[in-house]
C-alpha cells in the first residue's frame, strides 16, 4: 500500500487551541481503529517553540490517495476546523521501527 505524509496545520487565531481541544476527543477516538487496522503507522502533535499545539503529522498507510483523503475529509479536526492547511506527501519508509512488508 502507498504511504503519505500528512502535515496539518491548525489555523492561527485565538480560538485554534480551544478548537483543537474540543475536536480532540473526537479526533483520537476515530483515529484508533485507523491505527488497530494499520493504516495510522504514527501520528502526533506539531508543537510550537512554547511547546503549544499548533498542527499535526501522520504517518499513513492507505490503499490510495483517494481513501487518505475520505478519512481525512471526515476527520473531526477538518470538520471542526482546527486543521486549517494540509499538506500530503507520497512517502516510502526507509528506517525505523515499522518498515512495510517485503
Amino acid at each position: 500500500m502507498p504511504q503519505f505524509l500528512l502535515i496539518a496545520h491548525d489555523g492561527d487565531d485565538a480560538e485554534a487551541l480551544d478548537r483543537r481541544m474540543a475536536a480532540r476527543p473526537s479526533h483520537l477516538e476515530g483515529i484508533s481503529p485507523l491505527v488497530e487496522a494499520g493504516h495510522v503507522l504514527v501520528g502526533g502533535a506539531i508543537l510550537d517553540d512554547g511547546g503549544r499545539m499548533v498542527g499535526s503529522m501522520v504517518l499513513a498507510d492507505f490503499p490510495d490517495r483517494a481513501a487518505l483523503d475520505d478519512w481525512v475529509s471526515n476527520d473531526p479536526y477538518v470538520t471542526g476546523d482546527v486543521w486549517r492547511r494540509i499538506e500530503v506527501l507520497p512517502y516510502r519508509t526507509a528506517v525505523g521501527a515499522w518498515m512495510p512488508p517485503g
